[in-house]
Parts: structure tokens; sequence; C-alpha cells
């Protein structure tokens, strides 16, 4: 058999094609797939070069197919569903779905809203799967990479992500309860940088970030890679942790430990869901960046 390469082929007679040998018939062919007679019967004309075969031959009761037009028939039948399904729209069912989710997320994510996410996640796709990792500096490496499907950063990500803006926070200040300062609303910045601190080191942690403009710095005497732990170390002691409001809210023992608002110099966080252009359209990808929305909104 002579093999045509898929390039040397009008793929638009393909619709008159499938009509044709359906229902052999070229006016009602012809209104099936939305050309006028004439038309049709062109296409016919330039199918019939192509095959080298009369494909429809007119009879006392009207046309009928010949054994190459059979043939084509049958497997036309099988090919145009493939290609139905090849250029049919994607759509994510999260019931059904088995996907595996990856995230990169920080201590803050977890202990703010990330058990939100999870039994979110798993409520509505039981068959997926989600996976968290601790988010570094390696995390856009590994969005680029494609095995990491989201992170969560606390600020603007580089220009060739995509990202979403989930919601902002404000820095406050945690002291222990017998603090010399934990009867005070707020601290200014002056008093501040006077203060033995508990800083949360994560790579360059936001109030250095936050400081340098400023010309200030303040005295680290401990620190951890964990908000959620961070509050519990105050209690006997002078220092001061500064934390985003809403996982200070969550993870301060307010019988031990008092919540001050951080000096005003310290400015709004930012959070971001970032990812990789590529899964931009993804519609399971689509679905995980409204579940990550959703549950941030929810813990609000």
């Amino acid at each position: 058999m002579r093999t045509t390469h898929i390039d040397q082929v009008d793929l638009n007679l393909l619709p008159p094609l499938v009509a044709l040998l359906e229902e052999q018939h070229v006016s009602r062919a012809a209104e099936r797939v939305r050309l006028s007679q004439p038309a049709m019967s062109r296409a016919l004309q330039r199918l019939r070069r192509h095959f080298g075969d009369e494909l429809l031959v007119r009879g006392p009761d009207g046309y009928s197919l010949t054994p190459r037009a059979e043939r084509l028939r049958d497997r036309l039948s099988t090919a145009v569903t493939h290609l139905e399904q090849l250029f049919a729209i994607e759509t994510f069912d999260p019931a059904t779905a088995t996907q595996s989710f990856r995230l990169a997320v920080s201590d803050y994510t977890v202990a703010t809203f990330g058990p939100e996410l999870v039994r979110t996640i798993l409520a509505e796709s039981p068959n997926s799967t989600v996976s968290c990792e601790v988010l570094d500096e390696h995390a856009f490496d590994k969005l680029d990479a494609g095995t990491l499907d989201l992170a969560i950063y606390g600020r603007v990500a580089p220009e060739k992500y995509c990202s979403q803006h989930l919601f902002s926070d404000r820095f406050v200040c945690v002291v222990a309860a017998e603090h010399p300062l934990a009867d005070q609303k707020s601290v200014s910045l002056s008093t501040y940088l006077r203060l033995s601190h508990l800083a949360i080191d994560i790579g360059r942690p936001w109030i250095d970030r936050a400081l340098e403009p400023l010309g200030g710095t303040r005295r680290v005497a401990v620190s951890m890679p964990y908000f959620g732990l961070a509050p519990s170390i105050l209690p006997g002691t002078d220092l001061v942790l500064t934390l985003p409001a809403r996982v200070a809210h969550k993870n301060a023992d307010p019988t031990q430990t008092r919540i001050l608002a951080a000096p005003r110099e310290l400015t709004e966080l930012e959070f971001y869901a970032v990812w990789h252009p590529r899964f931009d359209q993804d519609p399971s990808h689509t679905w995980l960046r409204e579940m990550v929305r959703s549950a941030a909104e929810s813990t609000v």
C-alpha cells in the first residue's frame, strides 16, 4: 500500500467524507456539514480524485457505496471517535481523579490554612494525594523541572511565573506575659531595635529585608525555622518574636504571651500562589489553585 504523508492531505475534506459515507446522499451530507450542495459536489469530486475511486455510485434507488468506500466508512467510525476525543475540551473531575498534587509551603502556611487546604482537597478528590514540602531556595528550580505544582510564596514571584494574590497579612510582636512591654499596645521602631529577638530563619527573614532600607538591624539572640513552635519559647524570657498576625493569633497562648502591634515601618506581607506557565490552562491545576484560594480565604 502506498503511504501518503498527513501533510499531503487536505484535512478539510474529512467532515464531507464522513458525512457522504454515512448519509450516502449529497444533499443530506451538505446540510449536515453546513455546505451548499455545489460545494459538497466539488468536495466529492476532490475525494474521488484523491482515492482514485468513485466512492458513491448513483443507482435507481439512490447512491450506494463502492467497496472502497465501505472500507473507509468502517475505518472512519473508529478514527473519528479518536479525533473527537483528541480535540474535545479537557475537563477535570476531582471526585474520580487520582492526581498527585505537589506543593511547596512554609511553616507559616502549614500553621495558618494548611490543614484546611489538605482537608478540602481530600474531601473533594478522595483518590488524590497531597505532598507538601519545605519552601526553600530550590522551589523555583522544581517548578521549572515540573517536580512541583505550586508554591505559596510570601512576596511577588519572578515575572516568568504565573501567580495569584491570596491575601495580605501584617506583622505583630509577641512577648511573654511578664515582659516589660507586655502592657503596651504597640512597639516603636527605636524600642524594637533595642530588644533581643527570637527570629524565624527560613532563608533571609522578612524582617531583615524590611529593616534594611531603614538602616536598622536587630539583635537576634535565638533563631529557629518553625513558626508554630516559636511562641512557646517566649515565657520566662525578654525576647520579642515578630510574626505575621495570622500565625501569631493561631499559635500564641494568650495565657502566657501578649501580642503587640509591630513598628509601622514593617510593611504588610503579600502572599501568592505561584506556578509555572505550562500549568496555567491545565484543568486539574486550575482546580488546585481554586482549592488553595478557597482555603486561604476561609481562614482570614
